[in-house]
């Protein structure tokens, strides 16, 4: 009888877990700026490989995530067909895009990862930015075949991380800051020009001011506004150009500026 009843109060311990953890995944999922199949959507029509236009580097298959305003996981995609499509390492790396866009952006003041390229340099303001906030190892843990899918093991959990590259980006909407996305697969460059496009076909571009990649960093490295960001070694400046994604930076030709 004694074991029986053991058996019993662990039976509903184990029940009452299972429904607290649907219900705070179920809460969470309300709280996502996006659906999975949104993210998904947008991010293959965003990239050359599935196929939609050029972001100026590799063109390869990328990851991207997005996170609540709390930092939480709730969505992760990938545009191949399976999570080996792409780099397996990006979808972190998204994830941390995601945190740290958010994370350091406001209401008044929208910065993205590839704004904190510069200040991130040594001996500038913000040096050591990425030792300060490394990501949690629980991104890795779980079911590999789930990665990018609606059941991602890493959905619900802040996994945390500081990226000072092209990429991340912070969601808005009429209210402000809602949340994060962050984009991996590519170079740096091409990170920043497929989040742009993403999040504009989300309609999550809100921003209280632009928060464009900013080619201006001189022969000596250093940013004249202070929140450059390096150019990659495709046509990914010309294509943040077009997409008014950029600031600074010349076409191919070399003749004309980006606004």
């Amino acid at each position: 009888m004694r074991n029986r009843r053991i058996g019993e109060a662990v039976g509903l311990a184990v029940a009452f877990t299972v429904i607290s953890l649907a219900a705070a995944n179920s809460s969470r999922a309300a709280d996502c700026p996006v659906s999975q199949e949104q993210l998904a959507s947008a991010l293959k029509a965003s990239v050359k490989a599935s196929g939609g236009p050029s972001n100026g580097g590799f063109d390869t298959h990328q990851w991207a995530s997005v996170v609540t305003r709390d930092g939480t996981v709730c969505a992760v995609a990938f545009s191949g067909n399976k999570p080996d499509d792409q780099w397996p390492g990006s979808r972190v790396v998204a994830m941390a895009k995601a945190n740290t866009a958010n994370a350091f952006s406001t209401k008044q003041m929208a910065l993205s990862t590839a704004n904190l390229f510069a200040p991130a340099q040594p001996g500038q303001s913000l040096y050591g930015i990425v030792q300060a906030g490394p990501p949690s190892p629980e991104a890795n843990l779980g079911d590999s075949a789930q990665f990018g899918t609606s059941s991602d093991p890493a959905l619900g959990k802040r996994i945390g991380g500081t990226v000072v590259f092209g990429g991340g980006l912070a969601l808005y909407n009429e209210s402000g800051v809602i949340g994060g996305i962050g984009v991996s697969g590519d170079t740096s460059c091409a990170d920043h020009n497929v989040v742009w496009r993403v999040r504009t076909a989300l309609g999550l571009d809100k921003t209280p001011q632009k928060d464009a990649i900013v080619y201006d960093l001189g022969p000596d490295g250093k940013s004249a506004s202070g929140f450059g960001h390096v150019k990659c070694p495709g046509h990914e400046a010309d294509i943040a150009h077009e997409l008014g994604a950029g600031i600074g930076g010349y076409s191919l030709s070399g003749l004309t500026p980006s606004k």
